[in-house]
């Protein structure tokens, strides 16, 4: 009878399990297709080196990861990558929770400063980046017209190697920082009010009220946030390639990795370099997403 029974039950599970890769097989083949295949295919053209027309690829190995890290320009480009990612991911990550916990707060109008807030993030970043191009124009932009107005005379934004790359990180940070508000404001509300009540019957302040309690309840939430931040970050291209008039200047400082991986893809038409540079950037991505997550994913998951 038990032998009868197991025998039914493996029966099911196999039934189950056909159901749902069937149910899955449109999905996959998506996947596969237009996923899968394409980073599989860019890691074999990594390895080669072909324009992209030629009918003949040249194997090449390891050369063209070799040629990146030999090349000044490449640790210049990753260099200004992780100030953009570093600046991003601090800046938009600290006021998302500012403006979380002020809406959080009570205030009134709390539906209406969150759409505020967010239009930017369902904003096309092309559409976007277009206008603060006029924004920070030196002369007729509206940034420094309002700065003259008090007195003070505003940089050359987007044309003078000092502030290129902050005009960049700014309107990045402006981008993503309704999204992280939202995901904070949504950890907020799932910390128990009791916790601050008995903290207040022990005479704690606000501010040790967010230190011993906010805090620690929004570990699990602040991973995700600088997690998702952090990659989003690193994959920036279309905000440098329209602010920057397509050159990622001036004088290459704002030339982000992706920038470099457009550049040589379909400018110079080198898809080996390409493909290496987007797979540097992937494996850079992927360590540092998993050292995040070791260093504060055990405090995360336990809420300390």
């Amino acid at each position: 009878m038990a032998i009868k029974a197991g025998s039914a039950l493996r029966r099911q599970a196999r039934s189950h399990w056909l159901t749902a890769l069937i149910a899955l097989l449109p999905a996959l083949l998506v996947l596969g297709i237009f996923s899968i295949y394409p980073i599989l295919y860019s890691g074999y053209l990594s390895l080669n080196d072909w324009d992209g027309f030629s009918p003949e690829r040249n194997f090449v190995g390891l050369q063209n990861y070799f040629d990146l890290f030999n090349s000044a320009q490449f640790w210049h480009s990753l260099q200004i990558t992780l100030i953009y990612v570093v600046s991003i991911t601090v800046l938009s990550s600290v006021g998302g929770l500012f403006i979380a916990l002020l809406l959080n707060s009570g205030i009134r109008g709390v539906t209406f400063y969150r759409i505020i807030y967010f239009i930017p993030v369902v904003t096309a970043t092309v559409a976007a980046a277009t206008v603060w191009r006029y924004l920070l124009d030196p002369g007729s932009g509206l940034v420094n017209t309002l700065l003259r107005q008090i007195g003070v005379q505003g940089p050359a934004w987007l044309t003078d190697p000092r502030f290129a790359l902050l005009a960049v990180i700014l309107v990045g940070v402006w981008k993503r920082v309704g999204f992280n508000m939202v995901i904070f404001l949504a950890g907020l509300q799932t910390v128990p009010r009791a916790y601050y009540e008995a903290a207040m019957v022990d005479g704690a302040n606000t501010r040790a009220q967010f230190r011993y309690i906010t805090l620690p309840m929004l570990a699990p939430t602040t991973l995700l946030v600088a997690i998702m931040s952090l990659i989003d970050a690193f994959l920036v291209f279309d905000t440098v390639f329209v602010m920057s008039n397509g050159t990622g200047g001036p004088v290459g400082s704002t030339e982000v990795l992706g920038f470099i991986l457009w550049r040589e893809a379909f400018r110079y038409f080198n898809l080996g370099d390409a493909s290496a540079v987007g797979w540097i950037l992937f494996l850079i991505v992927l360590i540092v997403t998993a050292l995040q997550w070791r260093v504060f994913g055990t405090g995360a998951r336990s809420g300390v």
